[in-house]
């Protein structure tokens, strides 16, 4: 198995924390897969494409549904499309009946695993899965093989990769499946860490409206809103008033009317939030409440 491929320090588009870094490399170097839990919005599936990025590794990448099966991950077997050939012929397809490798298709587990160098292989939002999912993925990440059942060919790892796994905790996930697993809770940014964040990403913002606006991010998240703005939304948000030529006067006047905050869809994304904004009442949830949402 291939051993660590570098350090990762964070990228020019990435806020790196030193205890997310600290948990991040040492993942990497000892080849433990990394659970990365929090709210939406924080960057836990931008983690794993950055480091993919800054190490030069190549990224596999499962958006995981409910649906989902766990050896679909792994591969699939075309059967409909071998018995159609075997009925109709393959034409020029360069297909073989008698070749199953002709129907079979690696997800994206099987592609990290035949990868001939080291890859980052993201499980995005694991939580959506069923646990019959989720318990038939144990083995598979820890031993870094599976079996292809209708011919009993194992397919083991050239290289085991950097597992980077999601979840935004709608399900919890089983005892056995986080004894596996590094795991880390990514903090929401504190207003400094927050400030930081947004100067990777637009560096020559005014810094009158990047501080209004962070003001104002903040107070909307402490209304208890269902769906409180995350980072994602403001980064967008900040670049929506840099686009617009808004200045942090104009910007600072929506403090005391909510009907001035501009683009407020930006930030608030369900109905009942946006109606509650623009009423100027709170929402129900308490910070507290918020927090234990996403608690494990």
């Amino acid at each position: 198995m291939a051993k660590n491929t570098g350090e990762f320090k964070g990228t020019d588009k990435y806020y790196l924390s030193p205890e997310l870094g600290d948990i991040v490399n040492i993942a990497l170097a000892m080849e433990k897969p990394l659970l990365l839990m929090g709210e939406a919005g924080t960057g836990k599936t931008q983690l794993a494409f950055e480091v993919a990025r800054a190490l030069n590794m190549p990224i596999e990448v499962a958006r995981c549904k409910s649906t989902m099966k766990g050896e679909e991950l792994c591969y699939t077997h075309d059967s409909v499309l071998r018995l159609y050939d075997s009925r109709f012929g393959s034409g020029e397809t360069g297909r073989v009946v008698d070749n199953f490798d002709d129907y079979s298709i690696y997800g994206p587990i099987g592609r990290a695993f035949i990868s001939e160098e080291r890859c980052v292989l993201l499980l995005d939002e694991i939580d959506k899965t069923e646990s019959d999912v989720q318990d038939n993925l144990l083995d598979v990440l820890e031993e870094c093989e599976f079996t292809i059942r209708e011919v009993n060919r194992t397919i083991r790892a050239k290289h085991r990769p950097f597992i980077c796994i999601t979840s935004n905790a709608k399900r919890e996930l089983s005892d056995p499946f986080l004894r596996r697993c590094y795991c880390h809770y990514i903090d929401f940014p504190t207003v400094e860490q927050m400030k930081k964040i947004i100067r990777l990403h637009y560096p020559v913002v005014n810094e009158g409206v990047v501080n209004t606006a962070i003001s104002l991010f903040y107070d909307l998240r402490d209304r208890g809103f269902e769906k409180p703005p995350a980072s994602s939304e403001l980064l967008d948000w900040i670049g929506a008033l840099d686009r617009s030529g808004i200045r942090a006067d104009k910007l600072a006047s929506a403090k005391n009317d909510p009907k001035k905050l501009p683009f407020s869809g930006v930030l608030l994304k369900r109905a009942g939030d946006i109606k509650m904004f623009r009423e100027g009442r709170s929402g129900s949830a308490s910070d507290g409440y918020r927090r234990m949402r996403y608690r494990y």
